[in-house]
């Protein structure tokens, strides 16, 4: 056999190292390009005049031996410069699997031949190749494979070196090559394998007469079995890593498993990486922040928080000993907190992990952030971001100063905070703004944002506390009891002092006095809200009007989506709450039907364990009392001051939307609700009339249209840069694989068996019946639904989230931080949780019982 590269092609080549290198690779021989140039001299013959010389049939007789003629083999090109670095020439040529041994010479020519084929001569014309092809052609014995695939020894999209990808499929590989099944695809990093399994219902193997191929089906008990197991995928990253350092390269390889054994079938280069890593190691995340702000989110509102994030971050860490000098140097990290998702709103986890690095006490800090946001990969920071052992100890004295000075100051703050804050709003609310010109609510905005914005330090150093107290609190319960993972979440039930569950007792009250009365009942029930809304307005049932605009009044911005400046609040069309009361009166949920003495039980359990745990430690149990005091007296004033941010976006909300109007009646934009489509920069440059907004609203809106119709990004996914293209934010690496019995964070104690309830929008159901409430995430808006359910678990979120909180004080059972629940749950299946230990165990499933 000749084996010169120039005569037998790439692609023998590599087969020809992979012999030499010990690989388990089936016999194969390569019959080389002068040897086939010489049948055809003049170029002159066509394909069916060609044949094969005698000696190359005693070639292949030798290579495999007096059994040749029993068996099945697969002729494919290897041509000069195939599945080289540069070019792949990918799919270009013929290849022909399960060929039987007397019809090899005519496979070999239809190969050989297709190197006149018309795609061989736009690819070398695209790719500026010059002088003549040269093609040599491979006989290879078939492996009737089990299994088959493809593997890179670095992710080929991304250009990511430290991790491998594999894709596999049941039966022979070319189905997979042409694209014809899915595959399972498996990310194999440093450190763990993540998957993505496909139903597979077909497999393309050797047809029933022997020769050639067919698909047959796959049956039905293997459809969704992942088709490579750990030791297999191991063994082939080990491959991987042998040919990349053999080759000088990262390798594109293709394999079969037959009878568990592996075969090596061809390896070339990978090529055309698809995209380079430009930029820094970026891991994006919304389990905490979709609370805020949920599903699509508008350029104005998106335009709008990362503005406030920078100015309020930038005053937290000023006031925590940061020099201005410092925060400027890093100015670009407080601007770029967030990210921009198609459309939906993402914490860039990098900047905050450099925000914290600022302060002294880096570890523990990251760590408890780690607690409240539930990020689960802690990155390792440049240089740029440490600061030495001197300076460190400078920064800590420094500091512990400052935190206890603050800590002093920090109650009076709270109470300055919201007299200064009472103040504004009084002062904005009694301004008319649909009488206002654009230029002077240009200007009112820009005094708010001065007056209020640049004074948010109590809620920040508060919620810098928060974060210190608990994650303290949860430290010192694991120390004193290990065994009790959740005892510090019980300590913190029944704290009768958070504002979010006052709107759920005054609805409740609202609807008792409106079933109290049958004449207002009989109306609830049988009119519309609109309906309901105009004859409130008229007089009717004076009392109930009376307690809904005060219920307004007092939380008229609370809703669904609060802190969305698109979202129509409660105080803008208060028929949308007189829909909440409608359906509390249809459904009969007038009273509370959870026992408030509950959570009072957990948490006097909870302190006595702590107290035996503690008897005889006088001075543990007094620092163990004040760090308890403290956590407790944080976390409920953290979501308190989150409703006066409810209230100050929901001022701005309301200017904004008259500056759209004013906008709509000068005929610069089609529609008033077009506003939210512009950035807030152009919204407060809108005045200039050379500036035109529809052109831009109407691009945007197109985008966002799309934005609507695609499927969520993953909650958790890496770039490098801000690049969100599909690669990325698609990517199953960062996600940890759904199981069939979950665990996610114990919130609020209690053991509950019952059907589970998916719901992505609380305004698409009026009631859960008793259903245990499962969904992604929630806010403030959803307190309303929370009495129906008769327990709660939420995908996202941490111990400090919205639902944790609420669900403590409300005393329903709740877990939060169930990785994969949407993926393993549906509407119907009976679940048994516990929301102590954060276990829930699926007994049946819906889907199986249909």
């Amino acid at each position: 056999m000749i084996l010169e590269k120039v005569e037998i092609g790439g692609k023998a080549s590599n087969l020809k190292k992979l012999d030499e290198l010990g690989m388990n690779v089936p016999k194969w021989t390569v019959i080389s390009a002068s040897v086939l140039a010489e049948q055809n001299i003049s170029g002159e013959l066509s394909s069916n005049q060609l044949s094969v010389p005698v000696q190359v049939q005693d070639q292949i007789k030798t290579t495999f031996g007096s059994k040749a003629s029993e068996k099945f083999y697969a002729v494919r090109s290897s041509a000069v410069g195939e599945d080289g670095i540069q070019h792949s020439y990918a799919g270009l040529f013929e290849t022909y699997l399960n060929v039987p041994f007397d019809e090899i010479n005519d496979h070999i020519i239809k190969v050989w031949s297709s190197i006149n084929a018309d795609r061989v001569s736009s690819y070398r014309t695209e790719n500026k190749l010059e002088g003549q092809q040269q093609i040599g052609v491979i006989i290879q014995e078939m492996i009737d494979a089990d299994i088959a695939g493809v593997a890179f020894g670095i992710d080929p999209v991304t250009g990511d070196d430290q991790t491998k990808v594999v894709s596999s499929v049941f039966g022979l590989g070319e189905a997979l090559v042409s694209g014809q099944i899915d595959a399972d695809t498996f990310h194999i990093g440093k450190e763990k394998i993540s998957s993505r399994l496909v139903a597979k219902d077909k497999q393309l193997k050797r047809n029933k007469n022997g020769s050639g191929v067919e698909y047959q089906e796959v049956s039905p008990e293997k459809q969704l079995e992942a088709t490579l197991n750990e030791s297999q995928l191991s063994e082939i990253a080990e491959i991987l890593e042998k040919l990349n350092n053999a080759f000088g390269s990262p390798q594109d390889i293709e394999f079969a498993y037959l009878n568990n054994e592996l075969f090596l079938l061809q390896t070339r280069p990978v090529t055309a990486v698809g995209h380079v890593q430009k930029g820094e190691y970026i891991i994006w995340d919304n389990s905490n922040i979709i609370e805020s702000y949920p599903g699509i989110t508008s350029p104005l509102t998106y335009t709008f928080i990362i503005k406030m994030y920078e100015m309020v971050y930038r005053q937290l860490v000023g006031l925590l000993g940061v020099s201005n000098r410092e925060i400027e140097k890093h100015k670009d990290v407080f601007a770029n907190t967030l990210g921009h998702v198609c459309g939906r709103v993402y914490y860039n986890l990098l900047n905050w992990y450099k925000m914290l690095a600022m302060l002294p006490g880096y570890s523990l800090n990251a760590e408890n952030m780690e607690t409240m946001m539930g990020v689960k990969e802690r990155f390792e920071l440049k240089e740029d971001f440490g600061m030495n052992k001197g300076m460190a100890r400078i920064r800590i004295l420094f500091m512990v100063f400052r935190m206890i000075w603050l800590q002093l100051r920090l109650p009076g703050e709270r109470r300055r905070f919201m007299r200064f804050l009472n103040q504004v709003m009084r002062e904005y609310e009694a301004m008319d703004f649909q009488q206002m010109s654009l230029d002077q609510l240009n200007n009112a905005y820009r005094t708010y944002e001065k007056k209020l914005l640049l004074e948010w330090k109590a809620p920040m150093i508060n919620d810098f506390f928060a974060m210190i107290w608990f994650g303290s609190l949860k430290k010192k319960t694991q120390q004193l009891l290990p065994n009790e993972p959740n005892i510090h979440n019980d300590l913190l039930c029944g704290s009768q002092d958070i504002i979010s569950v006052e709107p759920v007792h005054r609805s409740l009250e609202i609807a008792r006095l409106v079933a109290d009365d049958i004449h207002c009942k009989e109306f609830f029930l049988h009119k519309d809200r609109n309906e309901i809304y105009a004859a409130l307005a008229s007089g009717q049932f004076p009392k109930v009007k009376e307690q809904i605009d005060s219920f307004i009044e007092r939380f008229g911005y609370r809703c669904v989506g609060e802190l969305k400046l698109e979202t129509v609040s409660y105080k803008e069309d208060p028929s949308l709450f007189i829909q909440v009361i409608k359906s509390y009166v249809e459904q009969d949920i007038t009273r509370m039907k959870i026992d408030k003495r509950r959570d009072e039980q957990v948490r006097n359990a909870a302190e006595e364990k702590i107290a035996q745990a503690l008897k005889g430690k006088p001075i543990k149990k007094w620092v163990f009392n004040f760090i308890l005091r403290k956590a407790r007296e944080h976390v409920s004033s953290r979501e308190n001051l989150r409703y006066e941010r409810t209230r100050a976006f929901g001022m701005v909300r309301m200017m904004f939307t008259a500056m759209g109007k004013r906008l709509f009646e000068a005929g610069r934009i089609n529609d008033p609700r077009d506003v939210f489509y512009l950035e807030m920069k152009e919204l407060l440059e809108s005045a200039n009339p050379e500036i035109d907004l529809s052109e831009r609203i109407a691009q945007r809106k197109k985008l966002f249209e799309t934005y609507q119709k695609q499927e969520d990004p993953q909650e958790r996914f890496y770039t490098y840069g801000n690049d969100f293209s599909d690669t990325y934010i698609y990517s199953n690496e960062k996600l940890e694989d759904a199981l069939i019995d979950l665990q996610g964070i114990g919130c609020c104690p209690g053991k509950v068996r019952a059907k589970v309830r998916v719901v992505k929008d609380p305004r698409e159901i009026e009631s859960l019946n008793g259903d245990i409430l499962v969904t992604s995430s929630t806010d403030p808006g959803w307190v309303t639904l929370f009495p129906t359910a008769s327990a709660i678990i939420v995908e996202r979120g941490s111990l400090l989230s919205h639902s944790a909180i609420v669900s403590r004080e409300m005393g329903i059972p709740c877990i939060v931080g169930v990785t994969g629940l949407l993926r393993s749950l549906k509407s119907g299946d009976m679940v048994e949780m516990d929301g102590s230990t954060g276990a829930i165990k699926v007994i049946s499933d819906e889907r199986t019982a249909e």
